[in-house]
């Protein structure tokens, strides 16, 4: 995956020197380079799809509420045309 500035993300698989498995999170400026145990990376990813959701449902209720008001400015005129 590319991020905006062109600074690839990679996400792999990788043995420690112990044998056991780890989750690498690696940018490749070198900036950054995580090695998560596999609970620590499905924690990651939990938080990080929740955070994911939150954004997703934020911009739908912007968007519904920018879709809802300009009927509602248009009703309240209409209404305010009979009220005289």
């Amino acid at each position: 995956m590319e991020l905006d500035n062109g600074t690839a993300v990679s996400i792999s698989l990788v043995e420690d020197n112990g044998g056991k498995d780890r989750v690498a999170f690696t940018l490749s400026n070198g900036e950054c380079d995580l090695k998560l145990s596999p609970h620590q990376a499905r924690v990651l990813a939990t938080e990080l799809i929740m955070a994911v959701n939150r954004a997703e449902v934020r911009g739908n209720l912007r968007r519904s509420q920018n879709l809802t008001r300009p009927a509602e400015t248009s009703r309240g005129m209409f209404q305010q045309a009979f009220a005289k």
